[in-house]
C-alpha cells in the first residue's frame, strides 16, 4: 500500500478507527485468519469517502460485517478491509417498518421488533450477523428468509455512488443476491413486518433459542452452517452418513453435536479448517455423489 494512499485514508476517517496489520482472528467468529493490511470501521458519513478513495486509487477494498460467515486465509487480506459494524448500527421503527443501518446486529433488530410488537423477524433473532451481511446472502433460518420481509436497500456502488434498490431487483434466492457480483456495499435496509403481540413474539424467539442451544455447538467458535443445503438433502445428514462426525484436522472438527457445523475446538488455523472442509466435500462426493457447496465465504483461498 502506498504511503500517500494511507495518508489520504487518515484524512477521511478518524485515526482511532484505522488499524494496520490487524489480525482477522479478532474479526471473525471462527477466530482465525491472518492480518488485514489496513482495517477501517467507518461511520455512515465516512463509508462513501472510503469506497470512493479505494476506487480512485485502484486499491482493493473488502467489505465485511460481523465476520460470522467468513473464513479468512492465514496469509490475511491485502489492501483495505472495511468492517461495517457498531459505528453504523442505528435502528429506527416507523409504523410497521424497521429501517436499520447495515452494521445493526440481527439480534438487535429482532429485539426492537419484539418491543414494538412487530412479527415476522423472529427467525433471525439468533443469526449472529449484521443486517447488511444478511441481505448480501439472503440469510435465513427456521423457515424464514430476509427476502420475506425486505422492502428495499440503500447501497453504494464500487465508485461510491448511493443507490436505492427495491428488494425485487436483488434476485434474492437461497443464500444468494446480486449484491456481491455488482460489487455493491449495503448501507441501510428497510424491512416490513406485521403487527402482532409482544408476548407471542418473545415466546417464539425463546422457542427458537432453545432449539439452537440444544442442537448447535454454540460453545465453540464457528461460522454457523458451513455448507449450503443441497437440493433434496441435508448437509449434516450427508456428512454423518459419510462417517465424518467428529472428524478432526488440527484444531478444526466436524461438530459431534451437529455435523453441519465445522468448529474451532481450540488453536485451529484457517488452513486446518479449509483442509477439513475439502476432505468433507471429497468424501461426501465419493459416498453420496453430492457436491457440497460452502455457505461460508472464503477469502484468500
Amino acid at each position: 500500500m502506498k504511503k500517500d494512499f494511507y495518508e489520504k485514508l487518515c484524512e477521511v476517517i478518524e485515526k482511532e478507527r484505522i488499524f494496520r496489520n490487524e489480525p482477522m482472528s479478532r474479526h471473525t467468529t471462527f477466530r482465525t485468519g491472518g492480518p488485514a493490511e489496513v482495517l477501517v470501521t467507518p461511520a455512515a458519513e465516512e463509508l462513501e469517502q472510503v469506497i470512493r478513495l479505494c476506487y480512485v486509487n485502484e486499491e482493493s477494498c473488502q467489505i465485511i460485517g460481523n465476520g460470522s460467515n467468513l473464513l479468512v486465509s492465514d496469509q490475511g487480506i491485502p489492501g483495505v478491509v472495511v468492517e461495517i459494524g457498531k459505528p453504523m448500527s442505528e435502528i429506527w421503527v416507523e409504523g410497521n417498518q424497521i429501517i436499520a443501518q447495515a452494521g445493526a446486529m440481527m439480534s438487535a433488530i429482532a429485539s426492537q421488533a419484539a418491543e414494538h410488537a412487530l412479527t415476522g423477524f423472529e427467525f433471525a433473532s439468533g443469526i449472529p450477523g449484521t443486517i447488511g451481511g444478511a441481505v448480501v446472502m439472503n440469510a435465513g433460518a427456521y423457515g424464514g428468509e430476509l427476502k420475506d420481509v425486505l422492502v428495499s436497500v440503500k447501497v453504494l456502488d464500487s465508485e461510491g455512488t448511493l443507490l436505492e434498490l427495491p428488494a425485487d431487483t436483488l434476485e434474492l434466492s437461497y443464500r444468494h443476491s446480486i449484491i456481491p457480483e455488482k460489487h455493491f456495499t449495503v448501507v441501510e435496509v428497510c424491512l416490513k413486518l406485521t403487527p402482532g403481540t409482544e408476548e407471542a413474539i418473545r415466546g417464539r424467539m425463546d422457542e427458537l433459542k432453545e432449539q439452537r442451544v440444544s442442537k448447535q455447538p454454540l460453545e465453540y467458535p464457528s461460522a454457523g452452517s458451513t455448507f449450503k443445503r443441497p437440493e433434496g438433502y441435508f448437509a449434516g445428514k450427508l456428512i454423518q452418513d459419510a462417517g465424518l462426525q467428529g472428524y478432526t484436522v488440527g484444531g478444526a472438527q466436524v461438530s459431534e453435536k451437529h455435523c453441519g457445523f465445522v468448529i474451532n475446538r481450540g488453536g485451529a488455523t484457517s488452513s486446518d479448517i479449509i483442509t477439513l472442509i475439502r476432505d468433507v466435500q471429497k468424501k461426501v462426493k465419493e459416498d453420496a455423489g453430492v457436491d457440497l457447496e460452502t455457505e461460508v465465504k472464503l477469502i484468500g483461498f
